[in-house]
């Protein structure tokens, strides 16, 4: 069996805990799982086709570990990444915080790699308004101050999770990048048949 050719390199970049794996489950299977999920410990990675106009281009997708103490290994999944979907929790705002963090060490060192940057977690400040921390305007200021899409998402719901990567793939389609395959990367899409995420390290 040959490796899927993916043509877009994306990586989630975001604090611990704030819905990045969510985020992949929800675009990837259409669902949302109830409970504490494991802390992802390196990175998992999957890949998923998507239809833009009459071409598709196929999105491999790194979701990361978030924790501070993974912070090294997290730059050699971006290495080479072309989207960078970064993520912040609206009830966290130390997590907007984090992003930052990663908005300037992608701007460091992949200066070719466009930002897309994520609130998670807008059902919940759906439901109660003050669990909000992030104000959206202060938000879609830092977005527009380094050029990135702003989107507020809720995996629970799927409220703009496929517009979200929907625009990743739109974008790659209207710009030039190179095509890489799953073989550049080390991860053979062939191992796992019944599931779409290739984990790189496994939970404890």
């Amino acid at each position: 069996m040959s490796a899927m050719r993916v043509d877009a390199k994306v990586v989630m970049l975001g604090k611990e805990s704030v819905g990045k794996t969510s985020l992949v489950e929800r675009y990837v299977h259409h669902r949302f799982l109830v409970g504490p999920y494991q802390n992802t410990i390196g990175a998992a990675f999957v890949a998923k086709p998507i239809q833009v106009g009459e071409k598709v281009i196929t999105l491999g997708i790194w979701d990361t570990a978030g924790s501070e103490r993974y912070e090294a290994m997290s730059r050699i999944y971006y290495r080479g990444a072309r989207a960078a979907i970064v993520c912040y929790d609206l009830t966290d705002s130390s997590s907007f915080q984090r992003a930052r963090f990663w908005v300037k060490e992608l701007q460091n060192c992949e200066e070719h790699c466009k930002i897309y940057l994520c609130g998670t977690k807008n059902d919940l400040v759906e439901g109660d308004r003050s669990l909000r921390q992030i104000d959206y305007h202060d938000a879609q200021d830092f977005a527009e101050e380094i050029g990135a899409q702003h989107f507020e998402t809720s995996s629970k719901t799927g409220n703009n999770v496929d517009e979200l990567f929907q625009k990743v793939a739109e974008d790659y389609n209207s710009t030039a990048f190179q095509y890489m395959t799953a073989e550049e990367t080390g991860v053979d899409l062939g191992q796992k048949k019944d599931s779409y995420f290739y984990s790189c390290c496994h939970n404890n």
